[in-house]
């Protein structure tokens, strides 16, 4: 109640209207909204332009472009699949993807076990254990040109590390990327050692989520480090390895600078299907049109593995 003087020696009570808690929590509604319009909009117009030119339209182009032949030269026309026929007339083609395949086998065996040997270690350190964490993530901090370019010094036929080496214990130098047996192995060993560290940090995260309570049980059960690993580790882990093995599968399928910086577009034992992507838009063909049609049937292949993936992780979710 507000009081209000009506005349000399009266006061009269005029009742106050308080608003009511739905008006209240309206007014800061709109208060708060107001106050971050500004924000949201920017925010929205950065996704927006983000999405437009790095993700849907490249995405929508690439496909347009795959049914066209276009060479920076003359305008772009429509050719229908006429693109993907020269694909499978061209040798290349199914060289570059037995060669991606086996670049993935290859990689899988490398960098889907290690990580996981290497994660097992490390956990049960129980000194400097931090130190031998961050050594092992720091080839990932590197950019992957940087660590193409420190292995390309190694595998150096005269003046390389590992030749400098094999030569100080007397024995018989190897051509590390110019063998042609040699040479897919040394290009697993530059991209398992650049990507070591971010599996290895997954994977030691995934171990520390075990209960410590099962490994006990098992020692109880005079259970070694083998059985241990094999009936407690491997099962707890089992949605955590499937996950892990299917984003590598996707990464190792789109190696790329490995190839390109170590043995070029020319060698027929490493090229890979982005290297003959860039072979076909960059040097020998300069056809855009093709190079769009071969990173198509990539992106099909890639897709599948998505799906799978993203299903699989609902599916974890939902359990």
């Amino acid at each position: 109640m507000a009081v209000v003087a009506a005349g000399a020696g009266r006061r009269v009570e005029v009742p106050v209207r308080r608003p009511s808690r739905r008006s209240v929590r309206w007014a800061r509604l709109k208060r708060r909204v107001g106050d971050n319009v500004a924000a949201y909009a920017f925010l929205a117009a950065g996704l927006l332009c983000f999405g437009f030119f790095f993700s849907w339209y490249p995405l929508v182009r690439g496909i347009l472009l795959s049914f066209q032949q276009d060479n920076l030269v003359a305008d772009p026309y429509w050719v229908g699949l006429d693109n993907f026929h020269s694909l499978f007339r061209d040798p290349l083609f199914v060289t570059a993807w037995v060669n991606t395949v086996k670049f993935t086998g290859i990689a899988l065996l490398f960098g889907y076990a290690i990580p996981f040997v290497l994660a097992i270690v490390l956990n049960e350190l129980r000194h400097f254990r931090g130190f031998f964490r961050v050594t092992v993530y720091l080839p990932v901090m590197l950019p992957p040109i940087v660590s193409v370019l420190l292995w390309k010094y190694f595998y150096e036929p005269d003046s390389g590390l590992f030749n400098t080496i094999l030569g100080g214990l007397h024995l018989p130098k190897s051509q590390w990327t110019q063998s042609p047996g040699m040479a897919m192995l040394s290009l697993v060993l530059v991209s398992t050692w650049a990507n070591l560290g971010s599996a290895t940090i997954i994977y030691l995260a995934g171990l520390q989520n075990i209960p410590g309570e099962l490994y006990e049980a098992a020692e109880l059960d005079g259970a070694g480090v083998w059985q241990r690993i094999r009936h407690v580790t491997i099962p707890q882990m089992r949605f955590l390895l499937l996950i892990l093995l299917l984003l590598q599968i996707v990464a190792t399928m789109q190696v790329f600078i490995e190839p390109l910086q170590l043995t070029g577009t020319t060698d027929p034992h490493t090229i890979t299907v982005l290297v003959l992507v860039y072979r076909y838009a960059f040097t020998v063909n300069r056809d855009f049109g093709l190079a769009a049609a071969m990173s198509m049937l990539l992106f099909c292949v890639l897709a599948i593995f998505s799906a799978l993936y993203l299903w699989l992780t609902r599916e974890g979710d939902g359990a």
